[in-house]
């Protein structure tokens, strides 16, 4: 809506409001003149009467029948009278404030119409705006207005445009942080081989040392060269494992990480991710236990989803002690599939709770195994899959990752 055009309705709006208040004015004063007509007849019969007694019945028969009404020449104009000597109003009066009303309030009802449809066609307008931005639409820019909803017009023009410039302020340092981790990932390959073909003299010189036993010194050293190489072993174990989750981690944060999603049944996840960590859980006398509650698909990458069902399983494995389970469950209803796996030890700490799921977080009671990518690599793979997990201690005792696939 232009400025002219917005001049043209408030013109015309206080046009309609004078002309409303005019014929308001007009019709007060066409009442009051009326009782002045009144007043006047009445003091006129009454004049009659004092004057001639014996006309009160006429004068009463004339006033009851209206007969006192007449055509053509008035009488009195012969006489040199007329109605602004003696106050008397045409009916014209009446209807001019009629018509004046009636034209005025069709003037602002028109006006309040129009001003309204300008109005609302404004507001869907900056709907609509709103909407194209949300659904992704770029490069929208405003035709310049100016009326009533120019402000607001350039506050979500500014607001917008610097959304669209933190947005990509955050897509770049988030590019950036998925290369920053891909580099320093692939950085570590090289000391890791410098190592491992170090490890492996290591080991030849080893035997060869065992090989020539005829002193004790040299059996010493050996064993203590044995002890040494298992440490290197652990360590570049680690540092494989630290490589392998961070290349993981730049492909989540790049999204390239691709998932095959298939219908696949519940069950058929946690046995798989049970077998593959049966040694671990035979080493520390810990039993898994997942219950046959028939089947149950979920629209999932099987080794993905297997992969952070592993690393929820082996985080309650050391969380419990010898002699105790590791326990599933999982059930369906119309909205989602919900998989629960829970431990029989002390829970997490208080402290903890907030924070298990963010990456590199160790909390107190970690053990020095690990370097906590496990639990946030299996909270990004169950999102990106239309999934939400979160954890809890539980009432009794023991704590609990608690899993929720949608069907939608």
């Amino acid at each position: 809506m232009s400025k002219n055009s917005n001049m043209k309705i408030t013109i015309l709006f206080v046009l309609s409001v004078s002309l409303l208040v005019a014929t308001t004015i007009t019709y007060l004063l066409s009442v009051y003149y009326r009782q002045v007509c009144f007043q006047i007849l009445g003091g006129f019969c009454e004049s009659i009467i004092e004057k001639n007694p014996d006309s009160l019945q006429a004068v009463l028969e004339l006033l009851k029948n209206h007969d006192f009404h007449m055509t053509g020449q008035n009488i009195l104009s012969n006489f040199g009278y007329d109605p602004s000597n003696l106050g008397i109003t045409d009916m014209s009066v009446h209807w001019i404030a009629v018509s004046g009303f009636l034209v005025g309030g069709i003037l602002f009802l028109f006006s309040f119409w129009y001003w309204h449809r300008k109005s609302d066609a404004r507001i869907q307008a900056l709907t609509g705006y709103l909407e194209k931005i949300n659904t992704g639409v770029q490069g929208l820019v405003f035709e310049s207005s100016d009326d009533e909803f120019s402000k607001l017009q350039d506050e979500i023009y500014k607001t917008v445009t610097e959304l669209y410039q933190t947005r990509e302020e955050a897509l770049t340092a988030r590019n950036n942080f998925a290369e920053n981790l891909s580099n320093i990932a692939h950085q570590l390959k090289t000391p890791i081989t410098s190592i491992s073909l170090t490890l492996q003299m290591a080991k030849e010189h080893l035997r060869d040392a065992r090989a020539v036993e005829t002193q004790q010194r040299h059996t010493s050293m050996a064993c203590n060269m044995h002890a040494n190489i298992k440490d290197m072993e652990r360590q570049i174990n680690r540092l494989m494992h630290l490589e392998e989750a961070l290349l993981l981690l730049s492909r989540i944060d790049a999204g390239t990480l691709a998932f095959d999603r298939r219908p696949t049944d519940v069950f058929t996840i946690l046995s798989l991710a049970s077998d593959n960590l049966y040694e671990l859980f035979m080493q520390k006398g810990v039993r898994i236990e997942i219950p046959e509650m028939g089947e149950m698909n979920i629209h999932v990458d099987l080794n993905w989803t297997m992969e952070a069902v592993m690393n929820l399983m082996k985080n309650c494995m050391e969380a419990t002690g010898t002699d105790t389970a590791v326990h599933c469950s999982y059930e369906k209803n119309p909205l989602y599939v919900q998989i629960r796996i829970w431990d029989e030890g002390e829970g997490f700490a208080k402290e903890d709770l907030p924070h298990l799921f963010e990456r590199f977080y160790r909390g107190e009671k970690a053990k020095n195994t690990g370097i906590g990518i496990g639990l946030s690599l299996s909270k990004a793979i169950i999102e990106m899959q239309n999934g939400i997990i979160r954890a809890f201690n539980l009432p009794y005792g023991g704590a609990c990752f608690e899993i929720r696939f949608y069907t939608s």
